[in-house]
């Protein structure tokens, strides 16, 4: 792996010296998080130059985009300062339809990858890893996901009064925030920060998720990596389904907002607070302002 080349960094030092931070640089999170009441909650994408945060077909994943060591890297060390992740329910399950051939066909854990950054992350006094899915529905079948078997991280689903119903009895932790069909963030948001403790939150998608997450004001800062390629709002003829996509073609790609949207008048903006590069990969870092940036 390559080190990162800094290009300016405002953000707060790191919480230890440790040798794990070397290929990085400085890496720190604000003392006071937030207001106490809701996770700080940190996002963290990867885009092409035109924004799309996704082949679709079967390469779905942010690797496809991004296709680098370094980004791969980066993301374990944000798993490694968060003491939970926040997915969304379908992100699970396309991974584990577009990786057959991981833990049997059962999918993804999430776990912070490498041993010394899991050393690292008990340095600095993190618990074991929580993982959190966010789901309307709850419409799965928890056996069929290697994450709900209680191992090296422990799962929790995020769903409604109805979700949680279906969810009864199949041996799944979940959270229920919200009487509706809709969970409700904010509430779900101090639910986790009161009942599991959390206080940093890292949110992975997916695009849906974030853009709900974003514009209901719950996400205090947002990495970005853009990968040095171009690839296109609208997916071509040729373009490779997976089997989830059968019979209909995946016609738009998504990008790293997948949500409604916002106005002149309430549109949030961002302060750039540190740059990277590693060839001609850029990781950018930004924190959310509540008042307009002056430009």
């Amino acid at each position: 792996m390559r080190k990162f080349q800094i290009l300016f960094d405002e953000a707060e030092p790191s919480a230890i010296s440790d040798p794990v931070l070397e290929p990085y640089g400085n890496f720190g999170f604000p003392a006071a998080l937030g207001n106490g009441r809701r996770p700080w909650t940190y996002a963290n994408f990867v885009q092409s130059m035109d924004g799309i945060a996704s082949f679709k077909g079967k390469h779905a994943s942010g690797g496809d985009i991004a296709q680098s060591l370094e980004d791969k890297w980066l993301m374990n060390l944000l798993r490694a300062h968060a003491d939970a992740i926040l997915l969304g329910m379908n992100t699970l399950v396309e991974e584990t339809r577009n990786l057959p051939n991981l833990n049997d066909g059962r999918g993804p854990v999430y776990q912070t990858e490498g041993e010394e950054l899991r050393a690292y992350r008990k340095q600095i006094g993190k618990g074991r890893e929580k993982v959190i899915f966010a789901t309307n529905s709850a419409t799965i079948d928890p056996a069929a996901y290697r994450i709900f078997d209680g191992g090296p991280v422990d799962a929790f689903v995020l769903t409604t009064a109805a979700g949680a119903k279906k969810l009864s009895g199949k041996g799944v932790q979940t959270l229920v925030a919200g009487s509706g069909d809709t969970v409700n963030l904010p509430a779900a948001m101090e639910m986790v920060r009161e009942k599991l403790g959390i206080q940093l939150l890292l949110c992975e998608g997916g695009p849906t998720l974030y853009g709900n997450m974003s514009r209901a004001g719950l996400i205090d800062e947002k990495f970005v990596t853009i990968s040095p390629i171009e690839v296109g709002l609208l997916a071509p003829p040729e373009q490779e389904l997976s089997e989830g996509e059968k019979p209909a073609s995946p016609a738009l790609r998504p990008t790293t907002f997948m949500a409604s949207g916002f106005t002149t008048e309430n549109v949030p903006w961002w302060r750039w607070i540190s740059s990277r590069r590693v060839g001609s990969h850029e990781f950018n870092r930004y924190r959310r302002e509540r008042t307009p940036v002056q430009t």
